[in-house]
């Protein structure tokens, strides 16, 4: 089901990213030789074209589209990690509670039988907090610490994907800006020193252009996971801390109160 909805948020993304340059790929060429070279804002963001015979240059317009490509990964993939580390699904306030209710009646077994479907971190770090019961009060605490440990790391490690690509994205930007500046000077080569002005601007607007995109894939995917995982840290946090409260209520045989 993950699976089926991610494949559907990347596909939906990347359509929406493409469609522009799509757009801009079939539209109306400039024909050569006309002595005017018209190029709309869109084709200047998606699709890089020779200044003279308005062929594609394939390479620059590659990296251009592997960033929109990566970039609507970065959006169905940001969703899908939102959905999975919401308040309830971290800490179930109703399950708290009745986890409370029980701990303060001395009932572990039913604690544990309410926990052990785990079907948010609470649950998880609880039953394995419970199960240590017959072992006394400190047995419970460091099960808990330990389950919580292991599950915040699995958390984090989930959205570590940002992370790549948030570093990744920059270096595929500078990738095209060192293509597009050889561009740049393989005119001014060409040209003898004094190159045609609308070649030269050709090579800088590739470099530029994808440097462009670099960053608009990078900014969002290291900003959703920044403030992701800060949440999930103080989510889990929040709910260890309840889960110890919880056992704090609980004593386990020859514990004193």
């Amino acid at each position: 089901m993950k699976l089926k909805l991610a494949t559907q948020l990347t596909a939906m993304s990347i359509t929406a990213m493409l469609a522009p340059a799509a757009i801009a790929l079939a539209a109306q060429d400039t024909p050569a030789g006309t002595g005017s070279v018209r190029v709309g804002m869109l084709e200047a963001f998606f699709v890089q074209r020779h200044p003279i015979t308005r062929q594609v240059e394939w390479i620059g317009s590659f990296i251009i589209w592997a960033l929109l490509i990566l970039s609507g990964f970065c959006i169905a993939f940001l969703v899908m990690r939102l959905q999975e580390n919401r308040k309830r699904d971290i800490i179930a306030p109703e399950i708290e509670r009745r986890a409370r209710e029980r701990a303060a009646s001395g009932l572990p077994n039913e604690i544990a039988a309410m926990a052990a479907n785990r079907s948010t971190f609470f649950e998880s770090v609880l039953k394995s907090a419970v199960d240590q019961h017959p072992h006394g009060h400190s047995a419970m605490i460091r099960a808990a610490e330990t389950a919580s440990e292991t599950l915040t790391y699995r958390r984090l490690r989930a959205i570590e994907p940002l992370n790549v690509v948030g570093n990744v994205a920059p270096m595929i930007g500078l990738f095209g800006t060192v293509y597009g500046m050889i561009l740049a000077f393989r005119q001014i080569v060409l040209g003898g020193g004094t190159p045609d002005p609308v070649a030269l601007a050709n090579g800088i607007g590739t470099a530029l252009v994808t440097t462009f995109w670099g960053l608009i894939v990078a900014i969002p995917a290291l900003s959703g996971y920044a403030l992701l995982r800060n949440k999930i840290d103080g989510l889990t946090s929040e709910a260890t801390r309840a889960v110890e409260e919880v056992i704090g209520l609980l004593r386990g045989p020859g514990d004193s109160r």
